[in-house]
C-alpha cells in the first residue's frame, strides 16, 4: 500500500451509519487528575487512552516507536550545546559515509525535506532568492514539475515555497514542459513512478537528464536501501520519514542526495532565518536521527520479520477457531510500509457485524486498537498490520478480536423510518468552523429516504448524497482537488425547514451547521430559442 491509499484508508470509519463528532473527544473524556505522569501512564494521567497500533506509520497515531538508540542519542546531545552549522556538516559526512549517498542532512520531518529540498532548487543558495520566497517574481526558476500520478496530500511542502505546479501525464508532456523555469521534479514512490511505467522514475531521468533538472523522490515511509535504489534509477534527492521504516525521531525527516542541493537545502533549514525557520530540528532530533540511520545498518531485519509472522499467526489462529472466520496473510510487493499484512475474513450476514463497525469498536473503547477495514467479495474484514506493535500486545488483539466476534448479535434490521419531510429543493447552509464562518448551498433532491444533489462549497461544487430517517438526516460530499480532498459528513435533526447539526471532516475534525430551506420559489418560464444568430450583441 503507498502513501496515497494509506491516506485515502486513514480514518477509522463510523460505526452502523453514525458519525463520531469530536464533541465527546472534547467534553465527555476523561480529566487530568493530577501532574503528569512520567512512566507508563503518561498519556492517561491527561485523560488520553493510549493505543495499540495495528494500522502501520500513520502520523495521526504517533508514526513509530523510537529505537532504543534514539534515545541514547537524544539524551546524550540534550546536555550540550554545539554550534548547529558544525554539527549539520559533521552529521552530512557520516550520513554519506552510511548510506553512500554524495551527502545528507536531517530535517524537521519528511515534509520540511521536500520544502527544503524544492527551495534549494528554486534559490541554488542564494540568500537574496531565498529570502523572497513565497515570492517569486523576477527569480528563474518558478516551475516544478509533478506528474499526475504523484500528486498528493503531501506536495503542499513542495507548494509552500511559491512555485507553479505544471501537471503533465505522459513522457511527450514531460519534455514540451521541461524549460529554463523547472527547479525541479517531484515524484512519490511506487505507483506511476514504478520501473515500466511511462512516467516511471528511470524515463524521466532520461529526459531531465539533459536539460539539468533535478529530481527529488519523496519515499517518507520507504525501507532505507544502501546504496539507495532511486539514485540508481536516476533520482537527484530522496526524502525520508524519520517516524516511520527507519523508527527515528517522529519529528524528523532524512534528506539524501548531491552534495551542492543539500547544502542549499541545509542553508534553507532553520536556524537559518527566511521560509524554514518554522521547520526547527533540534540538535536532539538531528543526533537521534542520524543513530537511527546507523541502527538501520545493524537492525536484524530478518528476524523482525520473524517475530511479525508469529504475532500475525498467534492472532489468525485465535480468530479462526470461531466458526466461519478464515484469514489471509499478504506479502508486500515494495518497499513502502514493507511488512505482511493479516487479514481477518467473515461473512457480515452470519455474525452480523461489518469489518467497519469492529474497526470503530476498537477504535473508541479500550483497550483501543487501531485496524483496518476491508470489503470484498461478499466478505468483510479487518486488516492488522504487525510493524508497530509491541511484545505482549499480540495476545490482546487476538482476545479482543475472538471475544469481539464470538458475541451473539440479531440480525442487523436494514428497514428504513419514513422520511418526516421532503427535503428536494436549495438550502441556504451557515458552516460554523472553530473561529470563522462561511455559507455553503445544497441543491437536493429526495426520493423516500434517499437524498441526492449538489453542494456549492467555498471553492468548488461536489456531488451530495444520504439519507432522511424521520427527522434525523445524514448527508456525505467530498471536495477534490489535485493532491487534497476534504470529506463533508452532515448529521442533523430537522424542525420545520431548519436542519440543524455537526460536520465531520475527518482529519480536519468537525464544524456546526444551521441549512434553511431557501424561500426562493422555482422558476417557470418558457424559453424562446432564436432560429438565427444575434442581430446585436
Amino acid at each position: 500500500m503507498d502513501r496515497r491509499e494509506m491516506i485515502k484508508n486513514l480514518a477509522i470509519l463510523p460505526m452502523g451509519g453514525s458519525l463520531m463528532s469530536m464533541s465527546p473527544l472534547i467534553n465527555n473524556r476523561k480529566k487530568a487528575t493530577g501532574p503528569l505522569a512520567l512512566d507508563e501512564n503518561i498519556y492517561r494521567s491527561l485523560g488520553v487512552e493510549p493505543i495499540i497500533n495495528c494500522r502501520g506509520t500513520f502520523t495521526i497515531i504517533g508514526g513509530s516507536i523510537e529505537r532504543p538508540e534514539v534515545h541514547q542519542a537524544m539524551a546524550a546531545a540534550a546536555k550540550n550545546f554545539v554550534q548547529y552549522d558544525e554539527l549539520a556538516f559533521a552529521i552530512g559526512e557520516r550520513l554519506a559515509e552510511i548510506t553512500k549517498a554524495d551527502f545528507g542532512i536531517i530535517t524537521a520531518g519528511c515534509a520540511a525535506a521536500m520544502k527544503h529540498a524544492t527551495a534549494a532548487c528554486v534559490t541554488g543558495g542564494n540568500p537574496e532568492k531565498l529570502l523572497r520566497i513565497p515570492d517569486l517574481s523576477g527569480m528563474d526558476k518558478t516551475e516544478v514539475i509533478i506528474p499526475r500520478h504523484s500528486r498528493n496530500v503531501y506536495d503542499h511542502a513542495v507548494r509552500n515555497i511559491g512555485v507553479t505546479i505544471v501537471e503533465v501525464d505522459s513522457p511527450e508532456e514531460l519534455e514540451r514542459a521541461l524549460s529554463p523555469k523547472t527547479a525541479m521534479i517531484y515524484l512519490i514512490s511506487g505507483r506511476g513512478a514504478s520501473t515500466g511505467q511511462p512516467l516511471s522514475l528511470e524515463n524521466i531521468a532520461k529526459i531531465a537528464k539533459s536539460h539539468e533538472v533535478p529530481i527529488l523522490m519523496d519515499a517518507a515511509a520507504e525501507n532505507l536501501t544502501i546504496p539507495c535504489v532511486h539514485f540508481e534509477r536516476g533520482a537527484t534527492m530522496v526524502a525520508y520519514s524519520g517516524g516511520k521504516a527507519i523508527c527515528g525521531p517522529q519529528c524528523a525527516g532524512l534528506l539524501l542526495g548531491r552534495k551542492d542541493l543539500m547544502l542549499s537545502a541545509w542553508q534553507a533549514s532553520s536556524p537559518h532565518h527566511g521560509p524554514g525557520r518554522d521547520n526547527k530540528v533540534g540538535k536532539e532530533e538531528m543526533l537521534g536521527m542520524l543513530a537511527a540511520v546507523e541502527a538501520w545498518t545493524t537492525r536484524d531485519h530478518e528476524k523482525e520479520w520473524e517475530t511479525w509472522m508469529q504475532w500475525l499467526n498467534q492472532i489468525a489462529d485465535r480468530a479462526t477457531k470461531i466458526k466461519g472466520v478464515t484469514h489471509s496473510i499478504n506479502m508486500p510487493d515494495g518497499l513502502n510500509n514493507r511488512a505482511p499484512m493479516l487479514q481477518i475474513h467473515w461473512d457480515p450476514d452470519n455474525l452480523h457485524i461489518t469489518g467497519a463497525e469492529v474497526a470503530e469498536l476498537f477504535g473508541r473503547t479500550a483497550p483501543r486498537i487501531a485496524v483496518g477495514s476491508r470489503n470484498q467479495d461478499g466478505l468483510t474484514s479487518i486488516t492488522i498490520s504487525p510493524n508497530q506493535m509491541q511484545e505482549g500486545e499480540a495476545k490482546v488483539i487476538a482476545d479482543r478480536i475472538h471475544q469481539t466476534l464470538s458475541e451473539k448479535r440479531k440480525a442487523v434490521n436494514n428497514s428504513m423510518i419514513p422520511a418526516a419531510a421532503n427535503l428536494s429543493g436549495k438550502w441556504d447552509v451557515e458552516m460554523a468552523f472553530f473561529s470563522s464562518q462561511s455559507t455553503h448551498t445544497w441543491a437536493l433532491t429526495q426520493d423516500e429516504n434517499w437524498i441526492n444533489g449538489t453542494h456549492i462549497s467555498d471553492f468548488a461544487n461536489q456531488d451530495i448524497y444520504g439519507t432522511i430517517e424521520g427527522n434525523k438526516v445524514v448527508l456525505r460530499s467530498n471536495f477534490r482537488k489535485p493532491g487534497d480532498s476534504v470529506t463533508f459528513m452532515f448529521t442533523g435533526n430537522l424542525s420545520g425547514d431548519t436542519l440543524a447539526g455537526e460536520v465531520f471532516m475527518g482529519e480536519y475534525l468537525t464544524a456546526k451547521f444551521t441549512a434553511k430551506k431557501s424561500g426562493e420559489a422555482p422558476r417557470k418560464e418558457k424559453i424562446m430559442v432564436p432560429s438565427g444568430p444575434p442581430l446585436a450583441t
